[in-house]
């Protein structure tokens, strides 16, 4: 009996069973167009609202696009944003070079400090340059007793920093993975033709990188124009169109949000471009190889090695530099807010006695988010994979929107959409755990999907031409060979999740409040205990599900990309 004459003696049997997935494809799409466009339709509607008249304008669209005040903004955006993107490239490629074409001892650790880097939450990163070159750090003070006074970290270039330390892993692990798939023979034959290594590594290796450098540099650019808590803690005064968002629409609760959402749009629309531009630049120039003749990668010796060696890991140290401050502040004895010298559990005691109720709403929140990811990432990638339609095909596509909106512009689509009946939600740990779990979906449907791929669609009709029903082949023979991708798309959703700030302020109250709401409330307010115990807590947890990921993932570190 042929698969498809299993399949169709299975029609006769009842088209109910038969449309299990039809029913999966109805309720994935509902589900994304309540939970996703739903809530964006309502910030983009509310964009073009007069808040006295309510009627149609574009005065908020023209105000924004004209007052200096958010012109500075805009500037401000795109420049931390180009400026992460750059520094980020700057650092990601040379290591992804030296790392995919020299034999580098420890290259392992390197890559797990990348990967542990680019999972920690970015104001944890600026939170620890603030302890370590702030009015105050530890450096600062050393510095200064020897006559040198610091340039201070706070301002835009503070910002770049922490945003081309903590983005660069994106760049570096997706370089090196194209690295190592060139077909040497044609560096080969451009050595042959006289062309020095500068030339050969310009007009060979990078045209062949640059779809995958962009992809990773692109990421930055939309990551740090989104992100909200590392130019709220070391900015100072300098204004950034999420932090002015975040600030209008706590201004205009008394109305409409109107100039916070009008903002939020104009923050999609910037992402929007950089995503189309940087296509459109890669379908101009197309450049492919065999993937055949791999690299092999080169033994170092003499200077060389060494300065090769420190390049790999001076990188890897500043970019894990804020995870050790952060676990070492954690250690030292307080006295209230202020550190007394000497070392000791206060930080964890208070924690423990004062706010213990954080850490329980963050992992329940959280792990309730990602059993829902699992499920309905699992299901939602089998229809991706499988059912190849426009319908599925356009399902794929909008699950790409999550990557690009700011958590600020779905929290005020929350806000707006789920505040009224039935749908009243506002100040439950209902409406965290929805905007946890909509905005990390993809990480499930992307980690389950690749494994799914693998998996050859003639071993499930087997089960099916045997008389079993889809959903019992697919539960019963294609779910523990999805098992690993299934995995590590659960933690890759969890660590996330635990770590989500810019949504999760706006949606927080005193009873769903979450570590990393509290540790940016602790460190405005000068708890820099409190907050290194708790970020701690974090990083370790980060830390095992970063193990998890990297023992069930095929790939290694490359799954985080």
């Amino acid at each position: 009996m042929t698969p498809m004459f299993g399949q169709a003696a299975w029609r006769q049997r009842g088209w109910l069973r038969l449309d299990f997935w039809s029913l999966v494809m109805v309720v994935a799409v509902a589900m994304v167009s309540f939970l996703l466009i739903w809530p964006i339709l309502q910030v983009l509607k509310l964009g073009f609202l007069d808040p006295q008249t309510e009627g149609f304008t574009l005065a908020n669209y023209a105000k924004v696009l004209t007052h200096p005040y958010y012109l500075n903004a805009l500037k401000n955006t795109v420049i931390v944003g180009l400026g992460g993107m750059l520094g980020a490239s700057l650092l990601g490629v040379p290591l992804a070079y030296c790392t995919a074409r020299y034999v580098i001892k420890g290259r392992s650790l390197i890559a797990t400090l990348a990967v542990l880097a680019l999972v920690s939450p970015p104001f944890i990163g600026a939170y620890s340059w603030v302890v370590v070159a702030g009015n105050n750090g530890w450096l600062t003070q050393q510095m200064k007793a020897l006559g040198i006074a610091l340039p201070t970290i706070y301002g835009m270039h503070g910002i770049i920093l922490v945003f081309s330390l903590k983005f660069f892993p994106f760049v570096y692990l997706m370089t090196e993975s194209a690295l190592r798939n060139i077909n040497r023979s044609f560096e080969e034959a451009a050595a042959n033709l006289g062309c020095t290594r500068w030339q050969r590594f310009y007009k060979v290796t990078l045209p062949l990188v640059f779809p995958a450098t962009s992809s990773g540099a692109i990421l930055c650019f939309v990551l740090s124009i989104a992100d909200f808590g590392t130019p709220s803690i070391i900015g100072r005064d300098l204004s950034t169109l999420s932090t002015i968002a975040y600030n209008q629409y706590t201004s205009e609760m008394g109305g409409p949000p109107t100039m916070a959402v009008s903002i939020s749009m104009l923050m999609i629309v910037i992402s929007m471009l950089a995503v189309f531009l940087q296509r459109y630049v890669i379908n101009k120039r197309r450049y492919a190889g065999s993937m055949t003749n791999l690299t092999v990668p080169k033994s170092l010796s003499g200077n060389y090695s060494v300065l090769v060696h420190t390049l790999c890991y001076g990188v890897a140290a500043l970019a894990t530099l804020p995870i050790l401050v952060v676990i070492y502040t954690s250690f030292l004895q307080t006295n209230g807010p202020v550190f007394s010298g000497g070392f000791g559990l206060n930080s964890y005691a208070r924690v423990i006695h004062e706010v213990p109720d954080v850490i329980t709403n963050t992992f329940r929140f959280s792990l309730l988010a990602t059993l829902l990811i699992t499920v309905m990432g699992g299901l939602m990638s089998y229809i991706i994979v499988r059912r190849e339609t426009r319908l599925s095909g356009l399902l794929d596509s909008v699950l790409m929107v999550p990557y690009v909106v700011p958590g600020v512009v779905m929290a005020i689509g929350f806000l707006l959409t789920f505040n009224t009946g039935v749908l009243d939600l506002v100040g439950t740990g209902s409406i965290i755990v929805l905007i946890l779990f909509i905005r990390r979906l993809p990480y499930g449907v992307r980690a389950t999907s690749s494994v799914l791929r693998q998996i050859k669609p003639s071993i499930e009709e087997a089960a099916i031409s045997l008389g079993a029903p889809p959903a019992k082949a697919f539960w019963k023979v294609t779910v523990p060979l999805m098992l690993p991708g299934v995995i590590a798309g659960a933690m890759m959703s969890f660590i996330t999740a635990i770590n989500e700030l810019s949504s999760t302020l706006l949606l927080y109250t005193g009873g769903t409040t979450t570590m990393p709401v509290k540790i940016y409330s602790a460190v405005l307010d000068g708890e820099f205990g409190i907050a290194a115990a708790l970020s701690t807590i974090l990083l370790v947890s980060s830390g095992v599900c970063v193990y998890v990921v990297m023992r069930f993932s095929q790939s290694k570190e490359s799954a985080f990309v």
